[in-house]
């Protein structure tokens, strides 16, 4: 899963024009390159197991900010006040993940993405019992709003519905309350140690499980796409990290929904696949949701936080 940090990036340098033009390129090199790193998970997890795709998006991820950001920082990349905070957090990207991916192995990248941005309308929900905020009616219709989208894509009961969908939800459920983490303790550590964190955990747990489940690569293709798998979650993430530094959240956040663009794109060329009407009438009820609240957010005078790059994990 992309996912995309919230609220962890340093805050603006300046404030100039030419800043938020920055800031929204690197925003749109990230959500154009993300979805490449699901599609090539989906593709993947044909032949081989969800812990080793997992397993090569983190290891991959956590020897491109070793590169990265070491020469710079050194050992201090690792140095974190709250390592206990940074663990959960972590741990609920890394369970994002691989909850995402699994479920890559049976439905669509567009329908699991559009389902995995219901994470923005969780977040609000969620604000108001963990981190005191008042969520006023008019957010509250729109998230219940927002999950009748959700419901229109999934469809209980219906003969579209699979299992693997509910799966999102749980994608989302967990990139949420790592949100609401990052909303309350974000300030103590800088976005290069939290994501670094992030790789680290990631890459020790998966690490544990691949003897397992190990399967050596048949083809110089898959070989190559497990190892671009890491490298592309990195880069996105740094992407991120520089667009967040140029430029308010509030601006950049509605670009996040750009992913799904790509993830059609992506699936009707790789695999011959198309969301129907109910996937694009879904999704539309969804995104717009998460922008009415972060412009709701906006006006209270508050950062919103940036909707998750699906499965963003």
């Amino acid at each position: 899963m992309s996912s995309v940090p919230p609220t962890t990036a340093a805050a603006p340098v300046r404030s100039t024009s030419q800043d938020t033009l920055r800031a929204v390129l690197f925003m749109l090199l990230a959500i154009n390159l993300l979805p490449f790193m699901n599609v090539a998970a989906k593709f993947l997890s044909g032949d081989y197991h969800t812990v080793q795709v997992v397993w090569a998006r983190y290891t991959g991820h956590l020897v491109f900010v070793i590169l990265m950001f070491m020469p710079r920082q050194g050992l201090s990349l690792f140095r974190a006040s709250k390592p206990g905070i940074h663990f959960i957090r972590s741990l609920l990207m890394f369970l994002a993940t691989a909850c995402f991916f699994t479920a890559l192995r049976f439905i669509e990248v567009p329908v699991a993405s559009a389902i995995n941005f219901t994470s923005p309308l969780i977040v609000t929900a969620l604000a108001a019992p963990f981190l005191g905020e008042v969520v006023g009616i008019r957010r509250w219709t729109a998230v219940a709003v927002g999950f009748a989208g959700a419901l229109i894509i999934i469809r209980p009961g219906g003969g579209e519905t699979h299992w693997a969908m509910f799966l999102v939800l749980g994608t989302a459920l967990c990139y949420a309350t790592y949100q609401i983490y990052t909303r309350k303790f974000s300030a103590a550590d800088s976005p290069e140690t939290s994501i670094t964190y992030i790789a680290v955990v990631g890459a020790v747990i998966s690490s544990i499980a691949l003897p397992f489940y190990w399967v050596t690569p048949v083809s110089v293709i898959d070989a190559g796409l497990f190892a671009l798998l890491g490298f592309i979650g990195g880069l996105g993430h740094y992407f991120v990290i520089r667009a967040f530094q140029y430029g308010e959240a509030s601006v950049l956040a509605p670009f996040n929904y750009g992913q799904l663009v790509m993830a059609i794109i992506l699936s009707y060329f790789v695999f011959g696949t198309f969301p129907d009407i109910w996937t694009f009438v879904g999704g539309g009820i969804i995104v717009s949701s998460g922008l009415y609240i972060t412009y709701r957010e906006t006006l209270r005078g508050k950062k919103p936080t940036a909707p998750p790059s699906p499965n963003q994990a």
